[in-house]
């Protein structure tokens, strides 16, 4: 499982750098004519949503994924939530990134004085959702505990009931995945473990259905943008269709536009713990700038899981 634990975790990453360019450009042609096929990591225009990021730098998601990975790092491979959120309101205390939404209202709750079991914004947006890849990582062998943890960490920053179940949804699915299971067929058995309503399920439904199609055609009719209703069963069709493709995938993620950084950390999360570390091209990881910086926090984790197991 430690190679499918690595990969999990390296492909979210890649994933995220990957779509760093393009991201929240929404006309897939505008893309092709920019970047021509994106199979490298590329820095964002001075016009973009990015400017001042350089190739191999994270959106503003991944930069809140990687605080996620040096907070349960911190607590020795637990999740603390206080721990989480004093470290993510550092992040943006002078941060120079893109803020979001979400972000500026999680930031204005904690100013009146709201604490992290409280302060997420009501946004709807996915990505949310999708920085759980260090919980799984810490924590494989306590499911309950990571489903736990990612709805916690989902819910302070967007305390919206659809977006928290993704959470629960995802860490599910990957659970699986890390075990054996083929990820379409994760898909459909993490419907049935977790009590989930009917819209959620009939997102998922529509995922797997559209996988025989193209994914420009399939990811324009959900919607491109960071909303849970498009991006869940956009995020669905990708891992169904580039199930053995996990490069493919990722590169077709981001050629299709809009929120491909949101998408992507779940679909590099799931097809990364499919194939494991290997099918991740050496470059991507290579060119990661927080490359050196990962490594040394996913091995401060081993080591506490290690000492752990000692002391058990």
């Amino acid at each position: 499982m430690d190679e499918k634990r690595q990969g999990m975790l390296w492909a979210a990453f890649a994933a995220d750098a990957l779509a760093l360019g393009a991201h929240w450009i929404y006309d897939p042609k505008a893309i092709q004519e920019r970047f021509g096929r994106l199979e490298r990591y590329v820095t964002p225009g001075p016009n973009s949503y990015h400017p001042g990021k350089s190739a191999g730098d994270f959106t503003h998601y991944g930069d809140q994924m990687l605080v996620l990975l040096e907070s349960v790092a911190a607590c020795r491979a637990r999740f603390d939530l206080q721990d989480f959120a004093s470290r993510w309101r550092k992040l943006f205390a002078n941060y120079t990134g893109y803020v979001d939404k979400a972000t500026k209202g999680t930031l204005q709750r904690f100013a009146e004085g709201y604490g992290p079991e409280a302060s997420g914004s009501a946004s709807t947006d996915l990505a949310g959702a999708a920085r759980i890849g260090p919980i799984l990582y810490a924590m494989p062998d306590d499911p309950q505990a990571c489903v736990a943890a990612a709805r916690a960490q989902t819910a302070m920053t967007h305390n919206n009931a659809m977006v928290v179940e993704a959470a629960a949804y995802w860490t599910v699915v990957t659970q699986e995945v890390l075990v054996g299971k083929h990820p379409q067929d994760a898909l459909e058995s993490a419907l049935q473990k977790l009590s989930l309503p009917e819209l959620f399920a009939s997102w998922v439904r529509h995922g797997l259905e559209s996988a025989s199609m193209e994914t420009e055609a399939a990811v324009l009719d959900f919607g491109q943008s960071c909303a849970v209703d498009g991006a869940l069963p956009s995020v669905v069709h990708c891992i169904a269709r580039y199930a053995e493709d996990l490069r493919e995938g990722l590169i077709q993620n981001v050629m299709v536009g809009g929120d491909s950084a949101g998408r992507g950390l779940l679909v590099g999360m799931v097809l990364g713990a499919h194939h494991g570390l290997r099918a991740i091209p050496q470059e991507w990881i290579e060119a990661l700038r927080a490359g050196p910086k990962i490594r040394t926090l996913m091995e401060q984790i081993d080591g506490a899981r290690i000492q752990e197991t000692l002391r058990s």
